[in-house]
């Protein structure tokens, strides 16, 4: 069984449970599993060599969700193609194509831990109450190695844009 981390983040000021462990800056990035389409997955070897941005949302359907997703999408441009610059949800795969056809999203690459959850767990971000993942930041260099982590208390709050993506920047 997974490690669990009472009340290591809040919805609304309420305790939440995250399961897996609390990754640091050194650490290897674990190895993941999460879906591009109902059937397709895709892998953290899929992003070999490359520098790897992981933006988590609970949901892209909300409003802190949406404008992360959007941020990123901008800064992506600036990043270049060494940098893939993902968002995880657990929102369907067909609904979060949906959301980036409406919002215009072309460089953001969506992916779905709805089926396994295995990337919440590895990472320590999966809530227990509400089968979703914490909102949270990862920045993962070409050797696979964790170089910036930002584990949101508040499941409300936006996370530190700039931090994430000058970590990013510092690794082209």
């Amino acid at each position: 069984m997974s490690q669990e981390r009472a009340g290591a983040a809040a919805f609304k000021g309420n305790p939440l449970t995250l399961v897996g462990p609390e990754l640091k800056v050194g650490d290897k990035a674990p190895d993941f599993q999460v879906n591009k389409t109902l059937v397709d997955s895709v892998s953290l070897k899929d992003y070999a060599g490359k520098i790897k941005l992981i933006s988590v949302v609970p949901s892209i359907d909300t409003g802190v969700c949406d404008a992360q997703t959007r941020r990123f999408n901008e800064a992506a441009a600036s990043l270049g193609d060494n940098v893939a610059v993902l968002t995880i949800s657990v929102d369907l795969p067909f609904a979060q194509a949906r959301w980036c056809g409406a919002a215009g999203i072309d460089k953001v690459e969506l992916l779905s831990d709805y089926k396994l959850k295995n990337f919440g767990e590895a990472y320590g971000v999966y809530i227990k109450e509400f089968g979703l993942d914490m909102r949270s930041i990862f920045v993962i260099d070409q050797n696979d190695t964790i170089q910036y982590v930002e584990y949101l208390a508040e499941m409300t709050e936006h996370p530190n844009y700039e931090a994430a993506i000058n970590a990013a920047q510092s690794l082209v």
